[in-house]
């Protein structure tokens, strides 16, 4: 009698299930996307993405006792200043309001991990990540302000800095100046693929980041290049990134696998704003589970080789893996 193979015998009950499942969610993979602002007393929900907040900082701060209590290890700011300008200068500014939340965020929560977003959109006035000159971004004259930026936060007390403006050649920048200025240990993470995608939309609402001319498609990548990509990570490894990130991520699993694949260092996928906005829609209209619908699209990432998991879902999944045990 020929034999009948029979994967099914591994799926007989949640025991088995759990013995050999594969990929885990675990909290320590989660970074938490957090957005800070100037005032007192504010905490005010995107309306795009529900249950995400720009926070003020000692609502910040109030809200950062949820993120340790759950036990997320992480956290990447971005900052929504007072006031912007040409040269993005609240970016660098020693009491820029990422650099204020940093040592808020270090001083009362010393073990937690400060990651900073390195970029100017969010500080122009004209909304792109770098200088511009007759309606162009300039790239080799952004570098020496993304490397300042970095170094301003770190000198706050970021523990990793995130460079995502996309500029050729901002890793080698801000490598060489936290190496000059002592901080050696400092690793970057960088936004190596970076596309110029539809899935960023609820963000440039929260950072009031929308470009006020053009687009990025000029320093973002083509969704439809995937060797790009590769070139991309390829250059930003060669100039220090000591780990990358793919951006968007459930859209982008084959850059996360032949990223993994290909380099072996540690990759972070960005589970971005509009992933995240048309769960919850989804959700609020009773047409999906979300808690089954993000763990399965979060797993799906770390079967494709992501490590490390960048996600505004993350006070939700880090609760239901507690209930979970």
């Amino acid at each position: 009698m020929e034999l009948i193979r029979r994967p099914r015998r591994l799926r007989v009950n949640e025991t088995i299930r759990n013995m050999v499942r594969e990929n885990h969610l675990r909290v320590e993979n989660l970074i938490y996307p957090m957005f800070v602002m100037p005032g007192e007393k504010k905490r005010v929900e995107i309306s795009s993405m529900p249950g995400v907040y720009n926070y003020s900082l000692d609502e910040f701060i109030l809200a950062l006792k949820e993120v340790v209590e759950l036990g997320i290890p992480s956290v990447l700011l971005f900052g929504i200043p007072e006031s912007k300008d040409s040269v993005g200068s609240g970016a660098y500014h020693e009491q820029g309001i990422v650099q204020q939340a940093v040592r808020l965020a270090k001083e009362h929560y010393p073990n937690l991990y400060i990651i900073t977003d390195v970029c100017l959109c969010e500080y122009t006035d004209h909304g792109h990540c770098g200088l511009i000159e007759k309606g162009q971004v300039l790239n080799d004259p952004t570098l020496d302000l993304l490397a300042k930026t970095a170094l301003s936060q770190v000198k706050a007390g970021a523990d990793m800095v995130a460079p995502s403006d996309m500029m050729d050649g901002r890793v080698a920048a801000i490598r060489e100046m936290l190496d000059l200025e002592g901080f050696t240990n400092i690793p970057i993470m960088a936004y190596s693929a970076k596309f110029a995608s539809g899935f960023y939309g609820p963000f440039r609402e929260a950072a009031g980041s929308t470009p006020q001319f053009g687009d990025r498609r000029t320093y973002q990548m083509d969704p439809a290049n995937g060797n790009e990509a590769m070139l991309e990570t390829d250059l930003d490894i060669e100039e220090g990134a000591d780990m990358v990130i793919v951006k968007p991520a459930m859209s982008y699993g084959d850059i996360i696998y032949r990223t993994k694949e290909r380099y072996g260092i540690p990759v972070a996928a960005y589970n971005v704003s509009g992933e995240y906005a048309m769960v919850k829609a989804a959700a609020a209209n009773g047409w999906i589970d979300e808690k089954r619908i993000v763990l399965e699209a979060l797993l799906s990432m770390k079967r494709a080789g992501a490590d490390l998991l960048i996600t505004y879902h993350a006070l939700d999944v880090a609760g239901w893996l507690r209930e979970e045990g």
